[in-house]
């Protein structure tokens, strides 16, 4: 049977020990004769569960004692309207970098809540997608924040170096590459990421929030978006997405034994050097994204001609290579190579794309 890696760009593969213990533990977990799923999220054993993802998290990512740690539902685009609800009383408007379409989707969900002024957009220089540098006079002196997307799945663009946004809170939509490299929490007023990229399934979101920013939510805010209220419940003031919590607690695991975020980001490296390099070396498949921002995470091409898109996608799933399809709004070809894809996934996939160049070239 041919071994089958899935590049799916979310929900995306989760590592395979963290599935197999899920699996085992599925109807029986700790000796309870129950699921995890089915026992209550206020007995003490779930809350101890919780209280360990949280730490575990802590330590991979360095987060700082001021910073309050939410397991929120409602994925990624749930924080684009409960940040500008959150943040709507510390300012007159909010800044944004566009960067891709994650960032436009941020900026018009906040749009519903308070003014919006987009004081950079990606830029196209000798046919290529360049992100611009950010500075502190770029921001208004009334800006609730400044946000932005550092990983935009749809288009392959990675921003490495944190925009300086002076004294406007920095936040940032993480939801693809969180956990990928190691970050300086503290530069951040607010990290928010979906959990269906490197963290668990789909319906989580994980919010990371300083402390002095909890006390400028809009009154209405919903009571499960309001960060104060969730972080003065431990993220239990409603009923949370309880299994999908524990997986992400299984990953914060698997990601400690590896070695912990910087170990992995080496792993990220050379995964993304080598499907990287492949397609440079060749004058069939094109990258459309600058050397300096290439995701590390979601890596899309194109071929020759989109007659071939089909014939390449059929070739790929009889080699077990599955999810290679790019987004339908850019088209081409995209690879997401999170944590969890092994590097002989990498290779396999390099593999078919020689073998299919020398096919049809």
């Amino acid at each position: 049977m041919t071994k089958t890696y899935n590049f799916c760009a979310g929900p995306a593969m989760l590592p395979e020990p963290v599935m197999r213990q899920a699996q085992a533990e599925l109807i029986d977990w700790q000796g309870m004769g129950r699921s995890v799923m089915e026992i209550s999220h206020r007995s003490k054993e779930y809350i101890a569960l919780a209280k360990t993802a949280e730490q575990d998290l802590r330590d991979l990512m360095a987060i700082p004692d001021n910073y309050k740690v939410i397991f929120s539902q409602g994925g990624g685009r749930g924080q684009f309207a409960a940040v500008p609800m959150n943040l709507r009383q510390k300012g007159q408007r909010a800044d944004f970098l566009l960067s891709g379409s994650w960032s436009k989707g941020a900026i018009q969900e906040a749009e519903k809540f308070l003014p919006t002024k987009v004081v950079a957009d990606l830029e196209i220089r000798d046919g290529l997608h360049v992100v611009p540098n950010i500075s502190p006079n770029m921001m208004s002196a009334n800006s609730a924040y400044f946000h932005y997307c550092s990983n935009e799945t749809v288009d392959g663009i990675e921003i490495n170096t944190i925009p300086d946004s002076g004294d406007v809170p920095l936040v940032a939509d993480m939801s693809s590459n969180i956990l990928s490299q190691p970050i300086d929490v503290s530069k951040f007023g607010i990290i928010y990421a979906g959990a269906q990229k490197n963290i668990g399934p789909s319906g989580l979101a994980v919010v990371i929030v300083r402390e002095d920013l909890l006390d400028f939510a809009m009154p209405h805010t919903p009571s499960f978006m309001h960060y104060k209220t969730m972080a003065e419940y431990d993220s239990m003031y409603n009923t949370p997405p309880t299994y999908s919590w524990y997986l992400a607690g299984l990953v914060f695991k698997w990601l400690k034994e590896q070695g912990g975020v910087s170990a992995i980001a080496l792993e990220n490296a050379k995964k993304a050097e080598l499907l990287y390099r492949c397609i440079d070396n060749s004058d069939f498949y094109i990258n459309k994204v600058h050397p300096n921002f290439r995701s590390k995470m979601n890596v899309t091409f194109h071929l020759p001609s989109p007659d071939l898109d089909a014939v390449f996608l059929q070739g790929a799933e009889q080699a077990g290579l599955t999810a290679l399809r790019g987004h339908r709004s850019v088209g081409g070809m995209r690879a997401s190579i999170y944590n969890a894809m092994p590097i002989a996934g990498v290779k396999t996939l390099v593999e078919y794309m020689q073998e299919f160049t020398r096919r049809n070239k």
